[in-house]
């Protein structure tokens, strides 16, 4: 655990190109929306959101004009259903918009969307938010790489994210942990550990503790926690490779320090072998694919050279690997990783 600085100041948006746009076409994530981020914008008043404990929350609920409103609640009610459902008319009789929040804390400054099913008062969320082709890229490979799947769309410069649910990781910190069992200290601490090594292998930026969830599954004779990612701005473009390691971040000390405490450095090693053994599978299982989004990503700007070549630098000097000093973009320091991975994973099996 460090304390000194590890991002850089706020990263740039960076467009979605023609050729991530068709790769987003082909893959059923693009779409044709009536509303926008810039759309959402044009809100008229707003107030501030609360938690049950009264604290400012960062968000701020948005208020339009009658004559806007009608037309933005039937275009979010759309975008549910396309996000969520076949597309088709059938459902939007059944569905409200509660509210229209915007955050006005981070890079991103997000639309969160509350949707409600009016005959069971059911509700969800969803987000609005300004495409980048960072965060694109890192939802994919969330997609592909990770135990999740997740869903979203992009249509211009507009992306829409579905909601991942679980407790923040500042808020776990915070309120729960310290009730959890011994059993489940020593769950969390390996879940911390594989979530470490996922987002290092797939250079994953930036996961300060409310950067990912904690997500509690009740067993037939346990509770069992899993950690993911819930922001994906930072992909791939810092240039230390501290970055991609959540143990780094002060935020996650309690974390570090549980993992300190409750496994044997033999465990921790399994741990990670069987993160890298497990992202190998997935690589293989979906080359077609993948091989589709490493095309696109060598050939798109989502980081600076110097950057690039800091980062093929400590890589080399990590791995002994002389490809990562060569590498010309993000892209190639992330198509290089993986295939390292995927090679060592290859190399062992055979054996």
């Amino acid at each position: 655990m460090i304390e000194e600085k590890l991002l850089s100041r706020k990263k740039p948006t960076y467009p979605v190109s023609q050729a991530l746009n068709a790769y987003l076409k082909r893959y059923n994530r693009q779409t044709s929306i009536q509303v926008s981020y810039d759309d959402l914008l044009r809100f008229q008043g707003c107030i501030t959101v609360y938690d049950k404990n009264e604290e400012d929350t960062l968000w701020v609920r948005c208020y339009y004009s009658d004559s806007e409103r009608d037309i933005i609640d039937a275009a979010l009610k759309k975008v549910y259903d396309i996000l969520h459902s076949d597309g088709s008319d059938d459902l939007l009789d059944y569905l409200s918009v509660d509210a229209v929040d915007y955050c006005t804390f981070g890079n991103t400054k997000p639309f969160r969307i509350k949707i409600r099913n009016i005959l069971n008062d059911g509700f969800t969320y969803f987000y609005v938010k300004k495409a980048d082709a960072s965060r694109v890229y890192g939802l994919e490979l969330e997609h592909l790489l990770s135990p999740h799947r997740i869903n979203f769309l992009v249509y211009d410069n507009t992306l829409i994210e579905e909601h991942i649910a679980g407790i923040p990781g500042d808020e776990f910190i915070a309120d729960y942990i310290k009730d959890c069992t011994e059993s489940e200290l020593t769950q969390i601490a390996k879940e911390f550990v594989k979530f470490n090594e996922r987002c290092f292998i797939r250079l994953l930026g930036d996961m300060r503790a409310y950067n990912y969830v904690v997500i509690p599954t009740h067993d037939f004779d346990r509770v069992s926690y899993a950690i993911r990612a819930i922001d994906f701005d930072q992909q791939c473009y810092e240039g230390r490779l501290k970055v991609y390691r959540p143990q780094f971040f002060k935020e996650n000390l309690p974390m570090v320090q549980n993992v300190t405490d409750r496994l044997k450095n033999q465990s921790i090693d399994q741990y990670k072998k069987e993160e890298r053994a497990l992202i190998s599978k997935r690589l293989i299982n979906t080359q077609s694919r993948y091989r589709s989004l490493m095309k696109c990503m060598r050939a798109d700007k989502v980081s600076t050279p110097e950057k690039t070549k800091q980062l093929g630098r400590e890589l080399h000097e990590f791995t002994k690997d002389v490809k990562f000093k060569r590498s010309r973009n993000m892209g190639s320091v992330l198509a290089n990783v993986l295939d390292f991975v995927k090679r060592n994973y290859e190399h062992v099996h055979k054996i």
